[in-house]
Formats: C-alpha cells, sequence, structure tokens
C-alpha cells in the first residue's frame, strides 16, 4: 500500500459578495392609498368612553339611593309591625302555654306530689320554651 500523501486542503478563500448594480435598483411602487386618518381623534374617542363611564356610574349611584330608599321603607314597615307580630306570638304562647298545663295535670293526675305549674329546670331567671309548640296542644 502507497504511503499517504498529504491531506487535501480546502480551496482558497475568495470574498464573492453580492452588491448592487452602478446606480442601484429600480424603485418599487408600494404606496397605499390610504389616507392620513381613519376615524375621529384619539382625544376625542377617550372624551366619548370618559363620558359614557360618568353617565353609567351617576346611573348607577342614582339606583344605589333609591334602593337604599326602599331597603329603609321596607325596615320602617318591620319596625312598625314588630309589635303587632309580637303581641300575637304573646297571645299564642300564653293559650299553648295553659293548653299545655292542662295537658300534663291531666297526664299526671295520679302523682300527687306533682306540681304542674312548677319548672322543672332550677333557674332563677325566665326562659321561653325552645319548641313552638307544646305536644299536649293543638296547633293554631
Amino acid at each position: 500500500m502507497a504511503p499517504l500523501a498529504t491531506p487535501p486542503r480546502p480551496p482558497p478563500r475568495v470574498g464573492v459578495q453580492d452588491m448592487a448594480p452602478p446606480g442601484g435598483y429600480a424603485s418599487i411602487g408600494v404606496a397605499r392609498n390610504v389616507p392620513k386618518s381613519v376615524g375621529p381623534r384619539a382625544s376625542l374617542l377617550m372624551l366619548a368612553g370618559a363620558l359614557v363611564m360618568g353617565g353609567g356610574l351617576y346611573r348607577v349611584g342614582t339606583f344605589n339611593v333609591h334602593r337604599r330608599e326602599l331597603k329603609e321603607e321596607r325596615a320602617a314597615i318591620r319596625r312598625a309591625l314588630t309589635p303587632l307580630l309580637q303581641a300575637e306570638e304573646d297571645a299564642r304562647f300564653v293559650r299553648a302555654q295553659s293548653a299545655y298545663v292542662e295537658w300534663e295535670a291531666q297526664l299526671m293526675a295520679g302523682k300527687p306530689d306533682w306540681n304542674a305549674d312548677t319548672n322543672v329546670y332550677k333557674t332563677r331567671s325566665y326562659m321561653p320554651p325552645m319548641l313552638s309548640s307544646h305536644p299536649g296542644s293543638a296547633r293554631q
């Protein structure tokens, strides 16, 4: 086998650069037929947006005032009706309590030491019953 020769060398680098032809390229017409401004000015758009937002906030404010008046009216009606409703509930409670005491007296008639009017809880303060009706009373 023959001895290896020196490795091949790359060709010499000769710079070849593309250049514009002498006198330059011909101009290309890219002008569009668009007017300078389309629509209103930006300041006018911002003013219109501010007016729309201001009008909307004004309407929200007037609605809030109206809603507050309605809420106050409902509260005034409730305040006016509360004594009447409480009086009705008190009368119903007295009827139910007396019916319960009668029912308890009939139930415990055989027990001589049982008193239907006494409270089974040893508290000093009055606490109304938790139930709206007693087992022995009919609903009214």
